[in-house]
């Protein structure tokens, strides 16, 4: 088989010499600090001893969402305390701010090019205008009055 490669730096049937590595534990799976056995795969706890698997450590400071902090802003749950409407007037004051953002939306996109075209804007943009004061009246009536003790 040699005689089929002239000049082979090797013999076909001898694995090639590879150097010894240096670190070992790169490649093994993570194993329990309590009782060494290695972790199965995708396992939170160790199956012999039952102590769980260490959490790795995020940074914030390096991951994507330090650039998003200003975003906190918009969580549900603080716009619910910082206005103090219970959960129902919330939603509908969020579908009459959509509806204003619609009818503004209708007069940014479309534009009047005969008479025909401007009276169907002035439609929709009525409709969307409409269901906003319908949502922003709904969030009144939605809107429970504080006892007071």
């Amino acid at each position: 088989m040699s005689e089929v490669v002239p000049d082979a730096p090797q013999e076909f049937w001898r694995p090639p010499a590879v150097p010894p590595r240096s670190n070992a534990t790169s490649s093994m799976a993570p194993a329990c600090s309590r009782c060494g056995t290695e972790f199965m795969v995708g396992a939170r706890f160790c199956h012999n001893c039952g102590m769980s698997r260490e959490a790795k450590v995020v940074n914030i400071n390096a991951s994507w969402t330090r650039y998003f902090r200003f975003l906190r802003a918009l969580e549900f749950q603080r716009i619910h305390d910082w206005l103090g409407l219970p959960l129902a007037s919330l939603i509908a004051f969020f579908a009459g701010i959509g509806c204003l953002l619609g009818a503004l939306g209708v007069s940014l996109i479309y534009s009047a090019q005969n008479l025909a075209d401007f009276q169907a804007i002035q439609l929709w943009r009525l409709q969307w205008l409409l269901a906003a004061v319908v949502a922003f009246v709904a969030g009144i009536l939605l809107n429970r009055p504080h006892s007071s003790n």
